[in-house]
């Protein structure tokens, strides 16, 4: 799987879906992930299915949190595991070798016992300390991402505290796939935002 750039991570957004869904699309943006935790089964799965109207037949992908179920039934392209949901193994029981899966890992020995179940992706973090989660994992650091990013034969996703004010550390360590989860979504003005980071993250790979 090549790079995916600017991962973006849908979780209680100030825009509609469609809209950001709209957006991604009219920016290339290679991987959208629908993390609503708080919401029942039928509305995620109803999400999940309007995000799949607009952005099929683009370069976009659809990446569903912790439900193979629900990845199948919105025919997404990825689901996305943590460490306490289902293995991969099982979810393949699922979801079949059609829907790329990855793993979340927060620490190094996660994501090496994680690169060997063959994901299509590892996230590493968080970065930095984050309130996304209510019970968020130790911090990593970069140290550890530039670690992992070395090691790793698929893209390594760096996640957790990351805002315009640290992302420069974070290019640093040679990552080329990085989420900002409130700064994208906790906004009106989402598609400037996610431009200038694709422009920051296109000057740091063609320097």
């Amino acid at each position: 799987m090549d790079e995916i750039g600017v991962y973006v991570i849908i979780t209680k957004p100030t825009l509609p879906y469609g809209k950001i869904a709209e957006i991604c699309v009219r920016n290339n943006v290679k991987m959208l992930q629908l993390r609503e935790k708080h919401l029942d089964d039928r509305s995620q799965l109803k999400i999940a299915r309007e995000i799949k109207s607009v952005i099929n037949g683009s370069q976009t992908m659809l990446c569903i949190d912790d439900r193979p179920d629900i990845a199948v039934l919105s025919q997404a392209d990825c689901l996305h595991l943590g460490q306490t949901d289902l293995s991969i193994e099982d979810a393949r029981k699922i979801t079949g070798n059609n829907i790329k899966i990855g793993l979340s890992t927060h620490s190094i020995e996660q994501a090496k016992v994680a690169l060997t179940k063959n994901p299509d992706y590892i996230g590493f973090g968080p970065v930095y300390p984050t309130t996304t989660k209510e019970i968020p994992d130790p911090v990593v650091g970069c140290e550890n991402l530039k670690k992992v990013i070395e090691f790793s034969n698929v893209p390594v996703v760096a996640i957790g505290g990351i805002f315009p004010e640290n992302i420069d550390n974070i290019i640093a360590t040679g990552a080329k796939t990085f989420c900002l989860v409130r700064y994208l979504m906790q906004t009106e003005d989402f598609e400037p935002r996610l431009q200038q980071l694709q422009k920051k993250l296109a000057k740091s790979i063609n320097k």
